[in-house]
């Protein structure tokens, strides 16, 4: 027995934290910083590594602690991770002998393995203890001789936090790690129960992170290699520091402007600079406030960023029903003010759009809901506002919520199923063209999927995958020049495009060219330069990008 602890990574999900790869969530590299302060040295990895080599399993038995994180309380897709099943943490708990085992994250709420499905109450096999409340807190007292228990305060966050930087360096990803920054925790309007279904009221009223312990942490990662962070860990970034038991507090710009100010201090040199959460019922209640801080966020952050709105439904009696934030035209207004703040482009993308989610199940739902939802949507491209991603979920009820009680969850599936491949086929496919024209240049596009078309996507805030018609190996990081548009994805070509080399299949992919000129394009190669090229092809939207070397 050593005096080493094991962190295993089973990836988080919750209404305001990520931590499913690209993303590392706070919750490990605040237990690692727990580990440190409590003499251990840390060994981190991932549910996924132990997917691949089962045999990893049997390296941690010399450990002296073994501790998982892991639970979803939202239902999502993921590309280069997915998160740990019940039935895996079990046969983890029950394989690893030798360490002291303990279990904690979002699992503590329930366990549940799809939308659409109410969560379980369940404890994991063979582990020693579950962590309840705060995983770093909980996991300090239990070190510490007591209960594994607690609620941490973000001045032992702030430590904890500093201390724990390094272990990214230990992701398989590295240095293309996106962290996840807390804010803050609670909600705003926690003391009426918050929107019937999300968990994020059992945290309390909302406690907000000073900047400077944010502006810490991020000095601690950037020493250890991070250089992609996100403002995520928070269910609305414009009340950032407002304090009060106001439901809709008035953003504070100045506080927003020193807290991005401070990370760019920290971080000189950093690449990613995201947010997550806004609550649009703000924006709508407090306009002028509201864009002050957007503009603020506009200004610190970098471009290609994403505006969470939690909308759930365009149907105002389940708005009602279901005590969410805003109604239709608070949120259709939330959208125009995003999109007038942070719809021009740099770097050849909007600098920051709106996002919308949509839950499906909740309580008062009826068939009518989803024209309600289809008719606000097409409001939405009829006013030609920009939207950079559609999210639409099925109802995941935890104990606790009243959405466990109070729900539709199984009584509208044609209609669900109908309404998604709708926004799919007539909603996504002319937003994708609207917010990434042909031609638009995305840079460092990593590839997470290889094959015969590779996938990949930027590192940020919902970034849009990427096919790219070509073989490339994974952890290939390239430009890419978009060419055309899938339902929820769009193909690029990476820049420079190398015309006297590339594939047949991506030659096709050229705008203008197709299969029948291919052909052509194929038996007159090699090109000497552009003129050569258009003799044959034509001029395209993607001329500046082409090369003939």
């Amino acid at each position: 027995m050593t005096s080493d602890a094991v962190i295993l990574d089973g990836y988080v999900d919750e209404p305001a934290c990520l931590g499913v790869p690209p993303y590392i969530s706070p919750y490990i590299r605040y237990c690692a910083g727990v580990l440190v302060e409590h003499g251990y040295t840390v060994r981190y990895t991932t549910i996924d590594a132990v997917r691949k080599n089962p045999a990893v399993l049997r390296t941690f038995n010399d450990a002296s602690l073994l501790l998982v994180i892991a639970g979803i309380t939202v239902p999502g897709k993921y590309l280069a991770g997915t998160p740990a099943t019940l039935i895996e943490l079990s046969q983890i708990g029950v394989q690893v002998r030798g360490p002291e085992k303990v279990l904690g994250g979002p699992i503590g709420f329930g366990y549940s393995p799809q939308g659409g499905k109410k969560a379980v109450e369940t404890a994991a096999a063979g582990f020693d203890h579950l962590l309840a409340g705060s995983p770093s807190a909980a996991l300090d007292s239990l070190l510490s001789g007591g209960e594994p228990a607690g609620t941490a305060e973000y001045a032992d966050i702030d430590r904890w936090s500093v201390l724990g930087a390094p272990v990214i360096g230990q992701h398989p990803l590295f240095p293309r790690v996106m962290c996840e920054l807390e804010t803050a925790r609670g909600c705003s309007r926690a003391a009426g129960g918050g929107c019937s279904f999300c968990t994020e009221p059992f945290y309390g009223l909302p406690r907000y992170r000073s900047a400077a312990g944010v502006a810490a942490e991020v000095a601690a990662l950037y020493a250890a290699g991070a250089r992609h962070f996100r403002l995520g860990r928070q269910p609305d970034l414009l009340a950032f520091g407002t304090g009060g038991g106001d439901e809709f507090p008035r953003p504070r710009p100045d506080l927003l402007a020193d807290l991005f100010a401070r990370i760019r201090v920290a971080a000189p040199d950093l690449q990613t600079l995201h947010i997550d959460n806004v609550n649009p019922g703000t924006i709508a209640r407090h306009e002028e406030e509201s864009r002050e801080a957007l503009a603020a966020i506009v200004a610190g952050h970098t471009p290609g960023d994403v505006a969470a709105f939690g909308m759930e439904t365009a149907d105002p009696a389940v708005i009602r029903a279901n005590n969410l934030k805003a109604l239709p035209d608070e949120v259709f207004r939330a959208i125009e003010i995003v999109n007038e703040v942070g719809g021009g482009r740099r770097d050849g993308v909007p600098d920051l759009l709106p996002g919308l989610n949509f839950v499906c199940g909740l309580a008062g739902e009826t068939a009518e809901t989803y024209a309600q939802n289809r008719a606000f949507l097409e409001r939405v491209l009829a006013a030609g506002l920009q939207v950079r991603r559609v999210n639409i979920r099925q109802l995941m009820p935890f104990m606790g919520t009243r959405a466990y009680e109070e729900n539709t969850l199984g009584k509208h599936e044609g209609a669900f199923r109908a309404f998604k491949e709708w926004v799919r086929k007539e909603f996504d496919l002319p937003m994708l063209r609207r917010v990434f024209p042909a031609g638009t240049l995305l840079s460092n596009v990593g590839v997470e999927i290889s094959g015969q078309t590779s996938f990949g996507r930027q590192m940020g805030s919902y970034p849009i995958l990427v096919g790219l018609p070509l073989s490339l190996p994974e952890g290939t990081v390239t430009d890419a020049v978009v060419v055309d548009w899938g339902m929820r994805s769009i193909t690029a070509l990476p820049a420079p495009i190398e015309v006297n080399t590339l594939p047949p299949s991506a030659i096709r992919s050229i705008p203008g060219v197709g299969k029948k000129t291919a052909v052509t394009v194929l038996a007159k190669r090699p090109f000497a330069d552009l003129a050569a090229f258009r003799k044959v092809a034509g001029e395209t939207v993607v001329d500046g990008y082409l090369s003939f070397e």
